[in-house]
């Protein structure tokens, strides 16, 4: 008897067991199974650099030779690879890029959406993102194109004056080094907090550095993880949770004191809740207003707080353009406040918002070739259409992933393979740019204009269909940073030793976007006596 029970337990816990190995086996090939490669597609790239589930690992950790490699294996230069369950389609060449910037199918909010990750996001009451609701992406471009236009941003240059005159008054005396991707950093961020943020939080700084650690916690903590598995708990996914419910409640606070107390500030969040009936039928409003803000910042901070960095930086360690740079600010300095016994910041407000624009041809093209070297990473777009688009003999199919990369350098063989020189397929192509990774503005004069060689051959704001909307505060707040640094030191690039650089250590093509630099840099200063 006891031998019977004892089989007919044995039997049910095989059945149970088979049962539960096959359920597990059906969820999981219904979970991660992928649809057939299309047809007319771009070549797939090989079972290794497409793993089962994971996709093509090496676009994470390899963006460059990834890239590289793929072109080099399709007569088109471009590929098929999968990341986890999505489909993705490489882009390369001119007629490519023409493709990837101007049809108006390749949606550039869902191409982010997934594959970067790396802005913050604002959750509904149903647990998805704000920022995708329908409707949110034309009021972002509204509002921001409202809030960026000149004259917003004549009435706050007095603002942004005294706020670099005060960060950098907090240096510890008239010599010094500083780390720029530190103190400038910072100051980029309390500038973008002011013109598109919240002035509570621009007029304290240590309530600034806290909201700025939040941002950064949020950017480092995208993974391909986050992106493959967007679902799984992982630490970093935990950190960009907590980090994103802070700033929402950061952002709350603030505008429940206002409502609570009538107060009103003439900033960008008073503007977006002056204009809530537009939208209280669509959003919850309090989620949309911090996802506005935190939006708004995050795109403004991240690539023009490297830039001006960066800016600073490729000055220093030429004393020819270092030279020229600051006799073309002295100039318009002399011009519109030539007494110079003014204090400086009177001098600086004295000039209007029409010179900044046009009137420093020279640092447009020290930050134009800044851009061009630090602009790093990947371009995404998806086909939004519900039908394929053609590019050549190829199509992207509905609903795929399109990229780009921006700095990619990929080997061509000569003839006799033994020599091989580099090609970018945007900024760094030496049949457009001359020495493509050497610092020089001069490459922007109107008799050398490399980047009008192609079309989108440079693409520092944008391009085709989706310009930067944010263009005109970028380049102000870098100009008043380098205009008003260059005025008030002497400095020179170094690294942390205090040894000068001759030349900017280069930038790490794989970064997967703009970066602080690995090699240490920093700015050794003094008073200038002659200001």
């Amino acid at each position: 008897m006891l031998s019977l029970v004892d089989d007919s337990l044995h039997a049910s816990f095989f059945r149970v067991f088979t049962y539960t190995i096959l359920v597990c086996t059906i969820l999981f090939i219904f979970v991660f199974r992928r649809p057939s490669h299309p047809p007319k597609a771009p070549k797939l790239l090989s079972y290794y650099e497409n793993l089962p589930i994971l996709g093509a690992v090496r676009f994470f950790t390899a963006r460059l030779e990834f890239f590289r490699d793929g072109i080099r294996s399709s007569a088109s230069g471009n590929f098929s690879f999968w990341l986890g369950q999505h489909f993705v389609i490489g882009l390369s060449g001119d007629e490519s890029r023409h493709v990837f910037f101007q049809n108006s199918t390749m949606g550039i909010a869902e191409g982010y959406a997934v594959l970067f990750g790396g802005g913050p996001r604002v959750k509904n009451s149903k647990g998805s993102d704000v920022a995708q609701e329908p409707g949110f992406l034309k009021y972002f471009r509204d509002r921001i194109t409202h809030l960026l236009r000149r004259e917003y941003l004549s009435k706050n240059i007095t603002c942004f004056i005294h706020d670099i005159q005060a960060r950098l008054d907090e240096l510890p005396s008239e010599t010094g080094m500083i780390d720029p991707f530190v103190s400038i950093y910072e100051t980029v961020f309390q500038l973008t907090m002011r013109m598109v943020g919240s002035a509570e939080i621009a007029n304290d700084v240590p309530r600034l550095r806290k909201t700025l650690r939040l941002f950064e916690t949020i950017e480092q903590s995208t993974t391909p993880t986050s992106i493959i598995f967007p679902w799984m708990p992982t630490i970093a996914f935990i950190k960009r949770t907590i980090a994103g419910g802070r700033l929402y409640y950061l952002f709350k606070s603030i505008m429940d004191n206002r409502k609570r107390t009538g107060r009103r500030e003439d900033d960008a969040l008073q503007f977006v809740i002056n204009f809530s009936k537009l939208m209280i039928d669509l959003l919850q409003t309090d989620l949309l207003f911090s996802q506005f803000i935190v939006g708004a910042v995050f795109a403004g901070q991240l690539n023009t707080g490297i830039n001006a960095c960066f800016m600073l930086t490729y000055i220093g360690s030429s004393r020819y353009w270092y030279d020229r740079v600051r006799a073309e600010i002295d100039g318009v300095v002399d011009k519109y406040a030539p007494d110079c016994s003014m204090p400086l910041t009177q001098r600086f407000e004295a000039i209007p918002i029409e010179a900044w624009e046009l009137e420093f041809p020279l640092l447009e093209c020290c930050l134009k070739d800044s851009i061009r070297l630090q602009l790093l990473g990947t371009m995404y777009r998806r086909n939004i259409d519900i039908g394929d688009v053609k590019i050549g003999n190829e199509i992207i199919p509905s609903g795929a992933f399109v990229v780009s990369i921006i700095a990619m350098l990929r080997f061509c063989h000569s003839a006799d393979l033994t020599q091989a020189y580099h090609i970018s397929d945007v900024h760094q192509d030496p049949e457009v740019y001359s020495e493509p990774l050497k610092w020089d503005p001069s490459r922007y004069f109107p008799a050398r204009a490399e980047d009008k060689k192609k079309p989108f051959c440079w693409i520092g704001w944008g391009a085709g269909r989706h310009p930067c909307l944010g263009t005109r505060f970028a380049k102000l707040e870098q100009f008043l940073i380098v205009a008003i640094f260059l005025t008030r030191f002497d400095y020179e690039t170094c690294d942390d030793k205090g040894v000068s650089y001759s030349e900017v250590p280069p930038p790490d093509l794989n970064a997967h976007a703009a970066t602080k630099p690995t090699a240490p840099i920093r700015l050794k200063y003094r008073l200038r006596r002659d200001a």
